[in-house]
């Protein structure tokens, strides 16, 4: 696979002191308490709990109500990414580097295409090539390799689904790619009991041609690069 990967800002470590909400990190950052902006929405509660080892960067702009960002956590013996904007931006570049072979022999990748209610994330288009519709998601979750989705439950990401199962009964392709922010999954699987809706709603896009496709990440303290597939569990 051609290396796929983006650059991580300087990082200073920090421990977590709380999450008042669920875009709010105070950290203790060498001795100096500082508000971080979290980027994903999630739960995390497996991750960003009191005393937890983050890291985070400088806000662009030094007027910002939080001064930092938050990037990366220490998991269980693994770094990971809890920036939501990082799966667009790894799925964008392995597009456009036609490192994914269901993906390729498009002439545009258009981001953002809308359909009924949803906006997606991009929509492939070629000559002689129906149009193909991606949604990207990213994942956090890993228990003991399993990589799970949603961590809280989702009913955007059902709708999301089910618009796609309908493009595709129109003739049109589509697919999700889960991207795992993480180095340890094997495995992916959605995460039935916290929304059997969105497990339901994956299934169904499965049996009716949706492709679902899962990818881990690499993490480092420097950067985030995409590692390799891994098997979509039944």
């Amino acid at each position: 696979m051609t290396e796929i990967g983006i650059t991580l800002p300087l990082l200073k470590e920090g421990r977590l002191i709380a999450r008042p909400n669920r875009f709010l990190a105070q950290v203790d950052l060498e001795g100096t308490e500082v508000l971080a902006h979290v980027a994903d929405p999630g739960r995390l509660k497996e991750l960003l709990f009191p005393g937890a080892k983050v890291y985070v960067s400088a806000a662009a702009n030094p007027n910002r109500k939080t001064a930092f960002d938050l990037k990366l956590v220490q998991g269980q013996g693994v770094l990971v990414s809890v920036d939501s904007g990082v799966p667009n931006r790894i799925a964008k570049l392995a597009l456009e580097a036609g490192a994914w072979p269901d993906f390729t022999g498009y002439d545009s990748i258009k981001t953002e295409p809308r359909y009924k209610r949803s906006r997606f994330d991009f929509l492939l288009q070629g000559q002689d090539k129906p149009d193909c519709y991606i949604e990207v998601k990213g994942c956090t979750l890993v228990e003991d390799g399993l990589a799970l989705f949603p961590d809280a439950p989702t009913s955007r990401g059902t709708r999301q689904i089910g618009e796609l199962i309908e493009l595709v009964g129109q003739g049109a392709q589509a697919a999700v790619i889960f991207i795992i922010q993480r180095q340890d999954a094997v495995s992916f699987r959605p995460h039935t009991k916290m929304d059997p809706a969105f497990s339901q709603a994956l299934h169904e896009a499965q049996a009716a041609g949706v492709k679902v496709l899962a990818y881990r990440c690499s993490v480092t303290e420097t950067e985030i690069c995409l590692d390799a597939p891994v098997e979509i569990a039944g």
